[in-house]
């Protein structure tokens, strides 16, 4: 929250010295316009208030209202059930969820810029117009990934009665609801993900047991084994496709 204030704050702060100057010279501080159609204009310096606010909420919407969420956990879940605590590091498992997430969420991104960003640029409609057709994709995609048990019980809590179809669910009732399935579907793929190696422990276990030496940890000589099986299976190959796939079935 602090850094979500500081970044509009010493922007204002920056510009307030060159007010004066920028009046002088025709060129409005602050001001919103309004067209005889009813679509507002807002000022340059206003316009890189509203971007450098934006920014600031970009990671959270980066991670939270794409596919970055399942990944992360599932690549997290999959560390911890080999037992290699920190490798692949933590930079490291960030920086392949995040690509894994541009190469998923590409259609999503293409579709924002031919009906958003390039009609924008090329000044055929407003800003308003924009975010409007910018939101379309990006709420499409939420609600394929979206159980309809998740949006039927935050809409309870919010007090929604129902909607008629899917474009009439808001924004604050899909992305709770998509985070929700979001974290269910990441912990279902966990858990197939580490029942053969819960099942290596077992037996490692169950062989040290059985020969006495209990005083061994079954973490220390069962590593190897999971490592070597995960490496046979070719399972980063079928982690990224089984990551991949999930979004597109």
């Amino acid at each position: 929250m602090r850094a979500l204030l500081l970044s509009p704050l010493a922007l204002l702060l920056l510009l307030w010295p060159a007010a004066p100057v920028m009046a002088q010279a025709g060129i409005p501080l602050l001001s919103v316009d309004t067209d005889p159609g009813g679509t507002q204009t807002y000022s340059v310096t206003l316009q890189i208030l509203i971007l450098m606010t934006l920014m600031s909420v970009l990671p959270a919407a980066l991670i939270m209202m794409t596919s970055f969420t399942r990944i992360i956990i599932v690549l997290g879940i999959l560390r911890q059930g080999i037992g290699t605590t920190q490798t692949p590091s933590n930079q490291i498992l960030i920086g392949l969820a995040l690509f894994l997430t541009f190469f998923i969420m590409a259609p999503v991104f293409q579709a924002v810029n031919e009906q958003a960003i390039q009609p924008f640029m090329a000044e055929e409609i407003g800003q308003e117009e924009m975010v409007k057709r910018a939101w379309v994709p990006l709420r499409d995609f939420m609600l394929e990934q979206t159980r309809e048990t998740d949006i039927a019980m935050f809409a309870r809590i919010a007090g929604h009665d129902g909607f008629e179809g899917p474009e009439d669910v808001p924004f604050s009732v899909l992305v709770p609801s998509f985070i929700t399935s979001e974290l269910k579907t990441a912990f279902q793929i966990g858990f197939l993900i580490l029942i053969p190696f819960l099942i290596i422990d077992l037996v490692v276990a169950s062989v040290l047991m059985s020969m006495g030496m209990m005083m061994l940890s079954p973490l220390i000589i069962s590593l190897p084994f999971k490592i070597m099986l995960f490496v046979l299976v070719d399972g980063w190959a079928m982690i990224m496709s089984t990551l991949a796939t999930s979004f597109f079935v």
